[in-house]
C-alpha cells in the first residue's frame, strides 16, 4: 500500500511539473508539428519517425528538417500558454484542452483554442478570442503567470 501510493505521488508531481500540455500518450499538441505551423500556416500531424521530447512530453514532426529547426530553438515553436486553449486561460483562468486544428500565429507566437462542443452547442473560442485579442492577450498572460 505505502508502495501504491508513492508510486501516485511521484506521478502526480511530474504531471504538476510538466509544462506543456499532453495527451494520454504523453504527445504535446496532440501529435501535431508545431514548426509546421510556423512554416506553412497549416495544422499537420507529425510521426514517431520524426520526434523528440521537450518539457516532459514527446513532440513529432512532418519531417527531419523541422525536427532539426525545433531541436535548434524550441521554445521558438512551443505553443503559447503550455499548449492549452489560449481563450480559456484568458476569460476563464482554466487550462482548457485545445483543438491543434484550431490555432493562430501571431508575432512569431503560437496559440491553439477549443473548437468542440460546449453545453450542447458547437463553440470554437478562436472567434472571441480575435474580437478583443489585445485585451485577452493581457488577460492569458496574467492569468497563466499565476498558473
Amino acid at each position: 500500500m505505502i508502495l501504491m501510493t508513492v508510486v501516485v505521488m511521484l506521478g502526480a508531481s511530474n504531471l504538476s511539473a510538466q509544462k506543456v500540455s499532453a495527451n494520454k500518450d504523453n504527445l504535446a499538441v496532440n501529435g501535431y508539428d508545431v514548426v509546421n505551423y510556423f512554416t506553412t500556416y497549416t495544422a499537420a500531424k507529425g510521426n514517431k519517425a520524426h520526434s523528440t521530447t521537450h518539457e516532459g512530453a514527446t513532440f513529432y514532426f512532418t519531417n527531419a528538417d523541422n525536427l532539426a529547426v525545433f531541436k535548434k530553438e524550441p521554445n521558438k515553436y512551443m505553443p503559447q500558454y503550455g499548449g492549452f486553449c489560449a481563450f480559456a486561460v484568458a476569460k476563464m483562468n482554466k487550462k482548457v484542452p485545445a483543438d491543434p486544428a484550431t490555432f493562430k500565429v501571431d508575432n512569431g507566437k503560437l496559440y491553439l483554442f477549443y473548437n468542440d462542443f460546449w453545453e450542447g452547442a458547437p463553440f470554437n473560442t478562436i472567434v472571441p478570442w480575435i474580437s478583443n485579442e489585445a485585451e485577452f492577450k493581457k488577460m492569458a498572460d496574467a492569468n497563466w503567470s499565476k498558473m
